[in-house]
């Protein structure tokens, strides 16, 4: 699916990880190979790190809003979930 027609729901995560916060991004419908592109994508923009995980983007830290801007920025739609 293009870009434009799928929405990133981005979340922080605290919970089960030893107090640390992460940034929590998934709902995206790509292949693995574009998923770790992306997933390296915005590492670099927040300057974190973070992994691919069960079809999850993973980021060190609170960086929700820097996400969604990088996020919208490549044509994704974005939407916030959690508390």
């Amino acid at each position: 699916m293009p870009a434009s027609q799928q929405e990133a729901h981005i979340r922080r995560e605290k919970k089960g990880r030893g107090g640390k916060t992460v940034t929590v991004i998934d709902g995206l419908r790509l292949a693995p190979a574009e998923l770790k592109a992306l997933g390296r994508h915005l590492r670099q923009a927040c300057g974190t790190g973070g992994t691919v995980k069960d079809g999850a983007i993973e980021i060190q830290g609170d960086h929700r809003e820097q996400v969604a801007a990088a996020l919208q920025q490549a044509g994704y739609r974005v939407k916030f979930t959690g508390g």
